[in-house]
Order: C-alpha cells, then sequence, then structure tokens
C-alpha cells in the first residue's frame, strides 16, 4: 500500500499516478516491493531456517484429532 508521509495517508496503486506521485500533494511516493515469481516459498523459507513447529502445538493437533474421532465415535459406542 503506497503511503504519503506530508498527508499521512495509503493510496490505492490505482489512485497513485503513473510517476508515482500522490494526488493531493504531487510528492512522490515510495511504492512498496512487490513479490517476484523468483522469490522462495514459505515452505523453502521454513527449511532453510530450519525451525520446526513447537512440541506444543503438536500435542494440541494430536488432542484435537482424539477429540474429534471420539466424537465420531462415541454415539455408536452405547
Amino acid at each position: 500500500m503506497p503511503w504519503c508521509e506530508p498527508c499521512s495517508r495509503y493510496f490505492a496503486p490505482s489512485a497513485v499516478s503513473a510517476q508515482g506521485r500522490c494526488p493531493v500533494c504531487e510528492r512522490t511516493i515510495e511504492m512498496p516491493i512487490r513479490a517476484t515469481s523468483d522469490a522462495p516459498s514459505l515452505r523453502e523459507l521454513q527449511r532453510l531456517s530450519g525451525e520446526k513447529a513447537p512440541w506444543h502445538f503438536k500435542l494440541l493437533m494430536l488432542t484435537l484429532v482424539l477429540y474429534l474421532g471420539w466424537r465420531i465415535i462415541a454415539p455408536f459406542v452405547d
């Protein structure tokens, strides 16, 4: 989102002129850098950083699966 510091406003990219100027004060606005196709994916970033999901997240997922499994099976156990 382009930001004009003197106006203290965000502008839609379509509202900014072709030269990258603010429609109100006509000063040049810094356009944010867009992701390119050669940017690494989230999986690649996770693999490169070496970080894994914390143990308590894995425990939470396990308990969720067990709970939902029990909710499905419980009506048939009686």
